[in-house]
């Protein structure tokens, strides 16, 4: 697949309650934090990898965008829409699956929106 396809998950957390946040990103972009934080009215922070572990269940490098031990407010990237297959991780570094945009966001629930920084 091209590294475009691959639905990366990035785990941040609001500064104010540490409330989980999850933006499901192209593999080609950075996420804007700044974005984030307009979209919740709250600001966001990098999650540590203490606080990845504690709140996915998950190490960081194989977090999947469902299944996590305390849910999380989910943000999907709309560049990922275009594409009739994206690859997320399922559980570890070395497991990947296979879902359409339209599964993506059924399964998670998320919010499409501008999450990437610009180029």
């Amino acid at each position: 697949c091209s590294v475009a396809q691959i639905a990366k998950s990035i785990i941040l957390n609001t500064a104010k309650d540490q409330r989980p946040v999850l933006v499901v990103a192209s593999g080609i972009n950075r996420v804007d934090e700044k974005k984030v934080s307009a979209l919740l009215g709250e600001k966001v922070k990098s999650a540590d990898p203490d606080y990845v572990l504690r709140t996915t269940g998950f190490a960081p490098g194989g977090v999947p965008p469902v299944g996590h031990a305390t849910r999380p407010v989910v943000l999907i990237d709309e560049t990922l829409k275009p594409f009739a297959t994206l690859w997320a991780a399922a559980g570890s570094a070395n497991a990947i699956f296979e879902l359409s945009f339209e599964q993506l966001v059924g399964l998670t629930g998320g919010m499409v929106a501008d999450v990437q920084k610009p180029a």
